[in-house]
């Protein structure tokens, strides 16, 4: 079988990711899949920034797991757009469009 490449070549999960999702090695495609898991399965989603969870919404609310993983994401995009969530408390929330800085930050490179 082919390495695989890109988002599905498997990378090492730093230790809270790996915790969480009981696994040290996965893809970027699988590691986003499971966080979406998680969110949805613990209705962790709501419409307003810093709302209180509503299962639905562009806004993920912070539970104290994913807090853990949120607060180890401090990285810069390409277009320049800092990501800093290294002060965030429970219960405050993060625009889904910030999953893939959380990602990036939780996987060794």
């Amino acid at each position: 079988m082919a390495e695989e490449k890109g988002l599905k070549k498997p990378v090492k999960l730093k230790s809270e990711l790996a915790s969480m999702l009981g696994e040290t090695q996965l893809p970027r495609t699988e590691i986003t899949k499971k966080l979406w898991d998680y969110i949805k399965a613990n209705k962790l989603q709501t419409k307003i920034e810093n709302g209180a969870p509503e299962n639905a919404g562009k806004y993920i609310v912070a539970d104290a797991t994913l807090l853990a993983i949120f607060k180890n994401t401090k990285s810069t995009s390409k277009s320049g757009k800092l990501t800093d969530l290294t002060s965030m408390k429970e219960g405050e929330t993060i625009n889904m469009m910030q999953m893939a800085a959380v990602v990036g930050a939780n996987i060794e490179s």
